[in-house]
């Protein structure tokens, strides 16, 4: 049997002991990043209580980088905090309602508030909502996502 060399050695180690090593994918698991199909899809997942991180995304090379931060981000941040991608050529409307240019770009949804209806006639069935939204304008990457939350006094994990 062979002998390995030192730095046969050095990288085993460095595979076991270091958890950002960037020559090995990371085992996420499956994907927790919900796709965009409807807004009464993404109204039910705001109502469920949890901040709702959306990337509106057109396909791009940035967009397989900002894929792949998302995954790793939900990996680490679920169930506390929600991923979603919205495909804009896919779903025109919701993107236009945004009013922005510049894709892709990232906006987080929460805390979403029953307001009511000052003196208009309108149907009683009829639920309207106020959600906070704020536009995210940090490092695209988990540390990133981690440092927003703090910034904005988000928990972004469980109490454990």
């Amino acid at each position: 049997m062979e002998e390995q060399s030192f730095f046969d050695k050095m990288m085993i180690n460095l595979r076991s002991t270091c958890k950002y090593y960037t020559g090995y994918p990371k085992d996420l698991g499956p994907s927790t990043v919900i796709h965009f199909t409807s807004e009464r899809e993404f109204i039910h997942v705001l109502h469920q209580g949890h901040p709702v991180i959306v990337a509106f995304t057109i396909k791009s090379n940035y967009t397989k980088h900002l894929d792949k931060v998302l995954e790793e981000a939900a990996a680490e941040f679920y169930p506390q905090i929600k991923f979603m991608r919205v495909e804009c050529p896919k779903y025109i409307g919701f993107c236009m309602t945004r009013q922005k240019k510049d894709y892709p770009f990232i906006e987080m949804f929460h805390s979403p508030e029953q307001t009511n209806n000052q003196g208009r006639a309108g149907d009683p069935n009829v639920i309207k909502y106020a959600v906070k939204v704020l536009p995210y304008n940090y490092d695209v990457s988990a540390y990133g996502f981690r440092e927003f939350f703090k910034r904005h006094n988000i928990q972004s994990s469980s109490n454990k």
